[in-house]
């Protein structure tokens, strides 16, 4: 402990960045002055979207009463967030506001910010761009049993480009609505 109270350290958790790389996240702790972790996080040094996470896990262990579906919802909005966060990387990034994600199972395996701007591509739509990091990171063009999220539901191009790929369900929106099958009109 130093004059100016318990010092601070960090633990480093391995996080995956939106293109394949790899990035280490430093979760702030406070170390008593015997050495010992406060497993305490100060809420002021927490991201928006840490605190968001911690905050609903610390509501849903309040309220145990879940049905079977909350489960899936919960998925669904996990999936649903990290699209968001697609979507704010491409703003931040100076380029139009989508963002989506592509999921096997439980798995993020494509993740896709709008690149219309950054490209210069009218085809790198987020839909697509998620798609293409998918396709590649799995090695195969079919994504048959995969589903996609995206922040607003995908324009024509990118449906048939969805479905084209094999692609089993669309979920867009906030509300992860279910767009069905894509289609290839």
């Amino acid at each position: 402990m130093s004059a100016f109270g318990p010092k601070r350290t960090s633990l480093v958790a391995p996080h995956m960045s939106a293109f394949g790389g790899k990035a280490d996240i430093a979760l702030p702790v406070k170390m008593s002055a015997i050495g010992k972790m406060n497993h305490a996080i100060d809420i002021l040094q927490l991201d928006r979207r840490r605190f968001a996470i911690m905050a609903a896990g610390g509501f849903a262990a309040f309220f145990p009463t879940v049905r079977s579906t909350d489960a899936l919802d919960a998925k669904k909005q996990l999936f649903i967030a990290e699209a968001a966060r697609m979507k704010q990387e491409a703003i931040a990034s100076g380029d139009q506001p989508f963002g989506a994600v592509v999921v096997v199972g439980d798995t993020i395996v494509g993740y896709g910010p709008s690149r219309v701007v950054i490209d210069r591509n009218p085809n790198a739509h987020a839909e697509r761009v998620a798609l293409w990091d998918a396709q590649r990171r799995l090695g195969t063009r079919n994504l048959s049993g995969a589903v996609i999220y995206s922040t607003s539901r995908p324009c024509q191009a990118c449906e048939k480009a969805l479905a084209d790929s094999s692609i089993e369900r669309m979920f867009s929106g906030p509300e992860a609505t279910d767009g069905g099958k894509p289609g290839r009109t």
